[in-house]
């Protein structure tokens, strides 16, 4: 894969399946569709970033993929109920 974030596309073609295969086969096994596991997946890493790390905010969205920093930080309040900022602040 080259840079950006990860598409269902991508992970089908990775695992030899259909997107819809993929997604469909996962919502039926987890209850989430593809995209919703690749988000799950990109905040657990954030997670792990924003916590273990100093690198700034910007640095951990473009390094995830995200083209706008924006964009990381929504996903994250969204999926988590707290800005990045905030949740590194509760580690300090």
């Amino acid at each position: 894969m080259s840079k950006g974030l990860p598409s269902v596309e991508y992970l089908a073609g990775v695992v030899n399946r259909s997107p819809k295969y993929l997604s469909s086969t996962l919502k039926i096994l987890t209850g989430q569709n593809a995209q919703q596991h690749i988000h799950d997946k990109l905040i657990e890493k954030a997670k792990e970033k924003l916590s273990t790390t100093n690198m700034t905010i910007s640095e951990i969205a473009y390094g995830l993929g995200f083209e706008h920093v924006q964009s990381f930080s929504k996903l994250f309040k969204n999926k988590t109920k707290r800005s990045p900022v905030a949740f590194r602040r509760s580690f300090n």
